[in-house]
């Protein structure tokens, strides 16, 4: 379970204008506003993030390619946008891009291998049996659409409440909801497919 400390009063909390005049000097090169934005935004994204990946280490290292992209691209940042959502699309793309890479699983993943583990208890064959249905999980995982795979892993995996996951993806709860339902069909079809889940049978993957 991730747990992370209470994040500190972002920037966006405080007056418009205090943002605004922090990112135009950062946009003008002043590295002191930018070390002020970084500051103020670094342990919310990383809630977020952490939220994604299941694995705090791992959601340090994400937060701050993260973080590094925006700088790089702090230019063509649209202020009429709250900072913090555009800070969050960059991390939602960096995290897709780290899923996307074959052979690295999340804690978050693992979930399903120990949830097997734990129903098969001390039958080797069944243990094997098991992990390889983990195994074949987790690559139908990597085959969902990112928007459908986010809603699961959220929902199913680490197991947050319906709003706590929307907010998580800036979506709406029945937005979420569609989601989820989409990618639990989906893997239960691809499941069926490959021979793990019978026609008939029902319920989560």
């Amino acid at each position: 379970m991730v747990t992370l400390a209470p994040d500190p009063t972002p920037t966006d909390g405080g007056p418009d204008g205090l943002l605004a005049a922090l990112v135009e000097r950062a946009r003008a090169g002043d590295m002191h506003a930018w070390a002020r934005l970084y500051q103020d935004h670094w342990a919310r994204l990383l809630r977020h993030v952490a939220y994604l990946t299941g694995d705090v280490t791992t959601a340090e290292d994400l937060v701050q390619e993260t973080f590094a992209q925006a700088l790089a691209s702090l230019a063509r940042y649209d202020a009429r946008a709250p900072f913090f959502a555009w800070l969050r699309g960059i991390a939602v793309n960096v995290v897709r891009k780290h899923w996307r890479t074959r052979g690295r699983r999340t804690r978050a993943y693992t979930k399903v291998e120990a949830t097997t583990d734990a129903a098969t208890g001390a039958d080797p064959e069944s243990g094997h049996l098991s992990k390889l249905r983990a195994q074949t999980l987790l690559a139908v995982l990597d085959d969902l659409p990112e928007h459908l795979r986010e809603a699961f892993v959220l929902c199913d995996l680490r197991d947050m409440s319906t709003e706590e996951a929307a907010t998580e993806l800036g979506i709406s709860p029945g937005n979420l909801r569609v989601r989820a339902t989409r990618a639990r069909a989906r893997i239960r079809v691809a499941l069926t497919e490959l021979g793990w889940l019978s026609p008939a049978e029902g319920g989560a993957p």
